[in-house]
C-alpha cells in the first residue's frame, strides 16, 4: 500500500538556544521538544475542566470540515457558542466543530500566568498566543498560515497527528490558487494516489504530538493536523525572517484575502469551482513536465 513520503520529525528532550538556532531555525527544519514545558503551571493545570472553570462563559468561534463555500467569508466561522457548551460536546464525543485561532490573552488575560515565552532566539509576538481545540477524528485541511510565521505549537491533553511540507513542495500538493489550502477532498491521513498522483512526488514530515510536547514549525510550512483523541493546543509565533516569505505574508494579509472575498461576492460558487479545477490543472502540468 502506497503512503506519503514522510520522514519522522527529529525529537529532543530539551535544547539550548544555540543548538536550536544552529540546527533547526537557521536551516528551517522542524523539531519536537519533548520535555520543554514541564515547569509551566499549564503543564499540570490545563485541561478541559480548567477551561470550563475560567472561561466557560466566553463565546467562541467554531469551524468544521465542510468545503469552502462562496457564502463564507475568508476564514469565517461556521458557528458560535459558549465555551462551556462546546466543551460539553467535546467530552461526550458528539461534535465535529473545532476552535481555531482563539486569542486567549485577549479573552482571558490571567492565562498569561500559566506559561512563559521560550527563550530560543525568536522574537515572539506576545499578544498573539492562539488556542486550538478539537474532538477525536476532527482535522484541519492541509494549509499554511497567512503570515507564514515561525510557530511553536504546544499540545495538551491527548494526541494529535501532524503532517508537514515545506513551501518548496507546494507544486505537488494541489494548492488552491488565491488561498492558503490544498484541495479539501484530499485525505492526507490516507490519500488516494490514483486520484492525486502528484502526492507521490511530495516529501514531508510526520509526528504524533502528546501532552506537553512542543513542535517547532518553520515559516510557511504546510500543516495537516488530526486529533487522534480530544485535545487542544496553543501556538506562539514569530514573523518570517526570509524576505520572500515576509513579502508573501504582507501580500496575503493586505491583498490576497480581500481579492478572494471580492471574487466570491462577484462570481459566487463559480469562483470556488474554478479555483478547485485550477489546483488540479496546475499540479498535473507540473507533474507532466
Amino acid at each position: 500500500m502506497l503512503k506519503l513520503n514522510l520522514e519522522d520529525i527529529p525529537r529532543v528532550k530539551s535544547i539550548s538556544k544555540k543548538d536550536f538556532l544552529e540546527h533547526y531555525y537557521k536551516p528551517q527544519k522542524p523539531v519536537v521538544l519533548e520535555e520543554f514545558i514541564e515547569d509551566w503551571p499549564a503543564y499540570n493545570t490545563w485541561n478541559l475542566d480548567y477551561f470550563k472553570e475560567i472561561a466557560g462563559d466566553k463565546i467562541v468561534s467554531l469551524y468544521d470540515d465542510r468545503p469552502v463555500s462562496c457564502d463564507d467569508g475568508f476564514n469565517e466561522a461556521h458557528a458560535k457558542m459558549k465555551l462551556n457548551d462546546y466543551i460539553d460536546l467535546l467530552q461526550n464525543g458528539s461534535t465535529k466543530y473545532r476552535i481555531f485561532l482563539w486569542n486567549i490573552l485577549k479573552e482571558v488575560p490571567q492565562l498569561q500566568n500559566d506559561f512563559t515565552y521560550p527563550d530560543l532566539g525568536l522574537k515572539l509576538l506576545k499578544k498573539l498566543p492562539m488556542l486550538f481545540f478539537g474532538g477525536k477524528g476532527t482535522h484541519t485541511f492541509m494549509h499554511y498560515d497567512i503570515d507564514l510565521a515561525n510557530i511553536f505549537h504546544f499540545h495538551f491533553a491527548g494526541e494529535k497527528e501532524i503532517i508537514l511540507f515545506d513551501q518548496n513542495q507546494s507544486k505537488y500538493l494541489y494548492k488552491i490558487p488565491h488561498a492558503l489550502i490544498t484541495r479539501e477532498d484530499i485525505d492526507f491521513s490516507n490519500p488516494n494516489f490514483e486520484k492525486w498522483p502528484a502526492l507521490k512526488q511530495a516529501n514531508g514530515y510526520k509526528t504524533n504530538l502528546k501532552h506537553g510536547e512542543v513542535l517547532y514549525m518553520p515559516e510557511g510550512y504546510w500543516h495537516y493536523m488530526k486529533y487522534k483523541t480530544t485535545g487542544f493546543s496553543m501556538s506562539l509565533r514569530a514573523i518570517p525572517r526570509h524576505p520572500k516569505h515576509l513579502s508573501k505574508a504582507i501580500y496575503n494579509v493586505f491583498v490576497m484575502r480581500h481579492f478572494d472575498n471580492l471574487m466570491r461576492r462577484l462570481k459566487g460558487q463559480k469562483w470556488i469551482d474554478w479555483k478547485n479545477e485550477q489546483a488540479v490543472k496546475k499540479t498535473t502540468a507540473t507533474l507532466n513536465t
